[in-house]
């Protein structure tokens, strides 16, 4: 766990780290191009987003998909802890809480290019085995372009190896991968009512053909999804579970809360891809609330905010 300084050269954007590090299985979805150690448990990381990505359609000034600020901390939460922290290869990392803040003012616009992104991060909450394994953690990031600050992101990771995670998902009912849609008529929101690049972006159904009428479902339309799918789980990814959300949420409002600039989701129990788990929400003027059931239980909850407030990225309390 210990080791050298490495932040002693400048940060390199020309090529991504080992796909293997940050469990995608598409070189294509690799954002992290470069990581380094500093000292007091801090490194800086590079990331290259991608001018176009086609499940995030960048709005017409050019923004990203908020869900890339997410995806850069979960791939940075995979890639630190098997390169510096001597986590096994084959050990099952699990989301167990995120959130992230967008400052709309400062983020940057994709222009001629991809945009070169520098992460500050701070690990901390180290938890360690009695033999000094380490199974849980917890990353601060703030992510910069240009030098300036435009949003932050934290959370927790735990990391059981395949005994442990077998017996931890032992007994589950239901299968291990999700199943192809269905054409039987369910109904689906249209696309650009939920801020989606396209029918198969979609990852929830209706049940009903009017916001409030039906109950929400999580079904997603492909999958074998090169982002939401890259690789195969036994659950549904915590990735799914907030682009749930978010479309949801932007279905419940009627077409008006499409890109939330904050959110939190706390995933307290796995979400099993059958029976589909049901999405509340309850948006309320600048935010939604939103809570994911399945078989009589709260399986994971959170909540996305759309204001465009200056400090909203001060307010989260994830500063590195």
């Amino acid at each position: 766990m210990g080791g050298p300084v490495e932040g002693t050269r400048p940060l390199s954007w020309s090529r991504t780290v080992a796909r293997e590090l940050v469990h995608r299985t598409s070189v294509a979805e690799v954002l992290l191009t470069d990581v380094r150690r500093l000292a007091d448990g801090r490194y800086v990381a590079a990331a290259c987003w991608p001018r176009s990505h086609p499940t995030f359609p960048r709005d017409g000034d050019g923004r990203h998909s908020p869900l890339m600020v997410v995806e850069t901390l979960r791939q940075l939460g995979i890639y630190i802890p098997l390169r510096y922290f001597a986590v096994s290869a084959d050990a099952h990392a699990l989301i167990t809480d995120l959130r992230y803040a967008i400052d709309p003012m400062t983020e940057p616009r994709a222009e001629s290019g991809a945009t070169g992104v520098t992460c500050l991060v701070r690990a901390s909450e180290v938890r360690r085995a009695s033999d000094g394994t380490v199974f849980g953690l917890r990353l601060h990031v703030s992510c910069l372009a240009g030098g300036v600050l435009f949003a932050r992101a934290g959370g927790g990771a735990r990391f059981l190896d395949p005994v442990r995670y077998e017996a931890v998902r032992e007994g589950r009912a239901h299968g291990a991968a999700p199943l192809p849609a269905r054409s039987d008529g369910r109904a689906r929101p249209d696309p650009r009512r939920v801020g989606a690049a396209g029918p198969r972006d979609l990852v929830i159904r209706t049940d009903g053909g009017r916001a409030g009428g039906r109950p929400v479902l999580v079904e997603p339309v492909d999958p074998h999804h090169p982002f939401f799918f890259d690789h195969p789980t036994d659950h549904v990814p915590g990735m799914v579970l907030l682009e749930a959300a978010r479309q949801a949420a932007a279905f419940e409002s009627g077409g008006v809360l499409l890109r939330p600039t904050a959110g939190r989701l706390t995933a307290a129990r796995f979400v099993e891809y059958r029976p589909p788990a049901r999405v509340l929400c309850v948006p309320r003027d600048t935010a939604c609330a939103f809570r994911f059931l399945q078989d009589g239980q709260q399986k994971a909850f959170g909540v996305l905010r759309y204001e465009n407030l200056n400090n909203q990225i001060e307010t989260l309390n994830v500063n590195p």
